[in-house]
This record gives C-alpha cells, structure tokens and sequence, in this order.
C-alpha cells in the first residue's frame, strides 16, 4: 500500500481538501463502523479494576509507596485507538496528545501558535515550500535523538498509507513532498498555499518504532509498554473497560512533569464521579451538571472552575445524505429538504430558555459556529438574517410549505402527519433536558418528535438514518478542522465508506470560500474574514443552528493538587486545552494524602492539541473527532 518515499502522495483521507480546483476526498475506503478494527477498544469502562491498577502501579518494591503522586480523573468517554494514525475520539486523542508532541503548539495564555518541536518555520517560494528548524537535543522517551526524520516519516507515510491518514491524512493531503535534509531541518513542499502550516500540531512519531508495524490500520498502539514517547507523559498501561495509566517522561524537553502517574477511572454516570470526588477517591471530574456543580459549591477541599468554553451546542438536521458522487442514501425526512421547514423548527427554538433552564447560566446563546472565546474568528448574524424566537412565523412558514394543521396535526400534502426523529445521547443530560423543550415547542406547532437517545448516535448518523440530531464540537484556535467538515469533499466516497462529513452539508459557496481562507496564509485579517463570511453561508443553508456555547464546568480537590493552569489564563478550562500544559505543569498539594487507603491522590488536567475530551456531552462517531477534537474535538 505504501510507495517509496519519492513517489507523489495521494490524497490524504478526512476533512481537510487541498485548496485547489478538485479537493481531496476524505475518508476513502475507510468502513462505516470502524469498530471491525481500531474503533473497537473502549477506554475506561466502569469497573473497580481502575483504583486497583493504580495502587499496584504504585507498589514499586521502594517501601515509600505512599509518597507516590497519581493523579486520577474520572472521564467517561470510549477511546477507537491509542494509535495517532487512527484515533479521532476526543478522550483517544488527548491520551495521544500526552505521548507525541506536534512541531506546533498553543500559547496557554493567548492561544496563538508558539514554537513546539520545531524551534522556528518560515514559508518561501509564495507560501507552497515551508521549512521547519527543529528544536536541537530533543530526545525520544527511550533516549534516541528526535529529528527532523522522525516528522519527514510521519508526514510521508500519512501522505501516502490511507490507514495511517485515517485520523488526519487531510492535513497532508495539499503536500507534494516532505524531506529532511539534515537533522534539524525539515522542508514540505505543497501544491498550494496552506494557511494551516502555521499551526502543524499533528503528532510526530518515532520512526524506528512504527517503521516495523506490518499494518497501521490495525495497530492501535495499546500492548507494548513502555510506549516510546516525545510528550510529558509515557504511556505504561492499559486494560480495555477498565483503566489506563502513564508516567512522567524524563525526557520531555519543557520539563518533567511533578506527578508521578496519571490514572484515567471511568464512571458512566455523574452522580457518581462526583460522589468519588467528595471522598477523595478521584481528583478531578469534568463536564458537571448545573446541578452538580451548585452541590459542590463551597464544599470543603473542592473548587468548581467555570470557564468559558471552546464548544457549540447546535441543532442539525438531515439535508439528504448522499456520497461525494452525489448518490443518495439514508432515510432523512424529506420534508427538511424545504428551507421553510428548516427555518421553522428554528424560530420555534427559544435559546434564552435553552440557556437559563437546560444549563442553567452556564453558557451564553448561540449565534455563530465558532464560539466568542475565538475573538478573531467569531461571527453573529445580522438583525435581518438572524433567526430568533418567534413562533407565529414559524406557523406561517409551516403553511406555506404545504403542512397545515389538521385536528392539532401537521400533516403534508400526502396526508401523513409531520412526525420527526432526533438523535440524542443517552449519557448527556443537556441533550435530554433540551429535547422535552423541543418536544413542547414542536408540538405546539404539530409537529411530532420521537426523542431518540442512544449510546451510540454514530452508526445511524453515518448511515443517515436520522431526521434531526444534537450536534456539537470543541474548536481549536486555528478553526479549519471544524469548516473543513462542512466542505463537499468531506462527503463519505459511497454509501458503505465513512467520510469526514459532520453533517452531509455540500455548498460550492462555502467551498469556494474554504479555499480562500486556507490560501490566506500571509494575511491573518483577511482570513478571519472570510472565516466569518463561511459561517454567514452555512447559517443561511439553514442544516444547522447553534443553539448555545456551554462553559467547561469542571471541579477538583484542592487538597490533591496545589495549582492548575487554565487556558486561557483568566476564564479558561482545565480540561480538554489546546495542549498539554495543565497535565505537564500541575502541581501536587504539599498535604495530599490517600484517606481510603486504596484510591490514587491526585487530578487529571488539560487535554491534547487540537482536540478536546468531553464526557458524555460529546457527539462519538467511528469517523469523527471531537473534540475534538478538540479537535480536532
């Protein structure tokens, strides 16, 4: 499957197509359920197995046991991969993010680009040829040199193995070619400008430890321990439904981290993340309730952050799935084809409620598709185009598209009843509070709506077996993963193949507008500009509407960890950053102690770059990041 190094690549698959006349196709051959292969591990299924882990992993045979400093989080998310060519869950990614530093990373306080492996870059020859100056006496968690060869490998081999391109081929898919003339320097050549080059916070992989694997599409990375690493954290251990564990890595070149282990616990319900947190079993639970967040409030020994967060919450419906030859497939209501109807839904939507009752003043309304924290990039519809809270002319809209009422009914021209399906996930209770709301708003105006909440929303979305859907992602600082999903070429290759699609979304508008923004390399206003110009026309599609941007809510204990770093500084989140700086730079409390005489001290901060873990609120598809993924996120 893979040429040689010289030859040219093909295309890379997932959501971003290069910026020229005929993009990329992302997601080329790739199965619907990537479960049949790396998909199928879950990370952290509810099980006692995780605190036992975490105290036998501080058995060492020293006699001081005691004065080991874990740091356990609770988190509730499932992982496809610990492989960085395949993960694209948001939990799977930020444990990726902890092992492989990228060339790129974020600035904790202002978010912007700062250097990472790679000291310095500077693009020439009209942005299409960028050289990377590598940061000098990096090493490997085994001790061996990390070079410029290591990033040539990565990049070269996701260009040209479809497996290895799974989770971010599309960054690559604009590059020509990639060398490395010296051990510190790295040259990519593109076909065209890439304003992304910027921001290159893919993970790098040691070449001589993945150059042996036989098959990347069916490595997921989770079986030989030590796993040799560039990041803070090495990973030491794993047990599917159960735990995973990592070390400080001695070797990484911004310092080791303080704690000496970092133990990932799940806990499917919330109730009891929080009930381990209050004893002091675990450190650190994210993605709180209202609720839960007001009960922990002024408990001793625990702080509740309240950041702003990086995601929107947003209402999706099906336009007609179909593949990238425009062949059609799934079974979404036809009805939502009518932009009447579309627009209809939305204004019987009130976002103010959605916000005070649902989270309770946790978040701010909806408006655009990148959220404020992203100054730059964030967009707000005009008085005229925006679409508000109004019933009555959403009733209108509903006559006029031909669905009149009929004995409290909404029934169409065929005399069938207006009856809608919404995917919903079972473990959010956002989604779950916010559906009766829609029950009562659509009900009013006759539609009908079956609340589908499920564990797993990902094999009826690919499918397009579905009327309307919860949707949400984590943005990154750089936004392009987030618009790349929403391009033509993110369409799934055929009906059997997943794509990098969010929601089936197809405008040449839009495309035509990513191009622009990806080529704007050298000018970051003019790019912000048009970034802001894309969501103007994918609000205007009507396919989805933002119904509101949560806060990270978060808590942990004070007696566990002394200070934490958010980001960004002021009003940020401790979890899922663009980075990995809360897990690298945390702080034990000088007077933790393991009051239950079996559960591991300590917190679980931050995420990895470009990606975002979010527990139980975040949409998991076999093909989708999250957060991030962040993410990528």
């Amino acid at each position: 499957m893979q040429p040689t190094d010289e030859n040219a690549p093909t295309p890379g698959p997932l959501h971003r197509p290069q910026p020229a006349a005929r993009p990329a196709r992302p997601g080329r051959r790739l199965r619907r359920v990537l479960g049949a292969g790396a998909a199928a591990l879950a990370l952290i299924a509810a099980t006692a197995a995780g605190p036992a882990a975490a105290k036998s992993a501080q058995d060492d045979g020293d006699g001081d046991d005691g004065d080991k400093a874990v740091l356990t989080a609770a988190v509730a998310q499932s992982v496809d991969s610990l492989s960085p060519f395949l993960a694209v869950t948001l939990v799977a990614t930020s444990l990726n993010r902890l092992m492989y530093d990228s060339l790129v990373n974020y600035d904790v306080k202002t978010q912007e680009p700062i250097p990472g492996l790679a000291e310095k870059w500077e693009p020439s020859n009209a942005g299409k040829t960028w050289t990377y100056t590598m940061r000098d006496g990096v090493k490997w968690s085994d001790g061996k040199p990390l070079t410029a060869e290591d990033a040539r490998w990565t990049f070269h081999t996701m260009m040209t193995d479809e497996a290895a391109g799974a989770a971010n081929g599309s960054y690559v898919a604009n590059f020509a070619k990639v060398s490395a003339p010296d051990a510190r320097t790295l040259v990519v050549e593109l076909k065209e400008p890439q304003a992304t080059m910027n921001s290159m916070d893919l993970p790098i992989v040691p070449k001589h430890v993945w150059q042996d694997v036989e098959d990347l599409g069916k490595f997921n990375n989770d079986s030989d321990f030590p796993v040799v690493s560039s990041g803070p954290y090495i990973l030491t251990g794993f047990k599917t439904d159960s735990y995973v564990t990592f070390e400080p890595n001695p070797n990484f070149w911004r310092g080791k981290p303080k704690f000496d282990e970092l133990t990932f616990k799940y806990y499917k319900e919330t109730d009891a993340a929080v009930a381990a947190l209050r004893k002091g079993e675990v450190s650190f639970v994210p993605d709180l309730t209202p609720a839960h967040a007001a009960s922990l409030e002024g408990q001793a020994d625990i702080k509740v952050n309240d950041g702003q967060g990086r995601r929107f919450w947003a209402i999706a419906t099906n336009p007609g799935a179909r593949d990238v030859k425009g062949r059609k497939f799934g079974d979404g209501h036809p009805a939502l084809l009518d932009p009447r109807v579309r627009e209809a839904l939305f204004l019987a939507v009130d976002r103010e409620v959605i916000v005070d009752k649902v989270l309770q003043g946790h978040g701010v309304e909806g408006e655009g598709y990148i959220p404020p924290r992203f100054g730059d990039y964030h967009w707000k519809p005009s008085a005229e185009q925006k679409i508000g809270h109004d019933p009555a002319k959403a009733a209108r809209l509903l006559d006029q598209a031909g669905y009149r009422l009929k004995d409290g009914k909404r029934v169409g021209k065929d005399g069938k009843p207006l009856d809608l399906r919404m995917l919903c996930h079972s473990t959010d209770a956002r989604d779950k509070a916010a559906g009766k709301f829609l029950e009562e708003w659509w009900g009013a105006l006759g539609i009908g709506l079956d609340l589908q909440c499920l564990d797993n929303v990902g094999d009826p979305w690919v499918a397009g077996e579905y009327d309307l859907a919860f949707d949400g992602w984590s943005v990154n600082p750089d936004p392009d993963f987030v618009l790349a999903i929403h391009t033509c070429a993110a369409l799934p290759e055929s009906e059997d193949v997943v794509g990098q699609t969010d929601n089936f979304i197809c405008n040449k508008d839009y495309d035509r507008l990513y191009a622009e923004q990806l080529a704007a390399y050298d000018d970051p206003e003019k790019r912000a500009e048009i970034v802001r110009e894309m969501q103007s026309v994918l609000y205007d599609t009507g396919y989805m509407n933002v119904l509101a941007y949560p806060n990270s809510v978060e808590a942990y204990r004070t007696d566990h960890i002394e200070s934490i770093t958010a980001m960004p500084a002021g009003n940020g989140n401790i979890w899922g950053q663009d980075g990995s700086w809360s897990w690298a730079t945390a702080v034990p409390a000088a007077e933790a102690s393991d009051d239950d005489g079996g559960s591991a001290m300590g917190v679980v901060l931050g995420g990895g770059a470009a990606v975002a873990v979010v527990v139980a609120a975040g949409v998991v598809f076999t093909m989708r990041r999250r957060a991030t993924a962040e993410d990528r996120e």
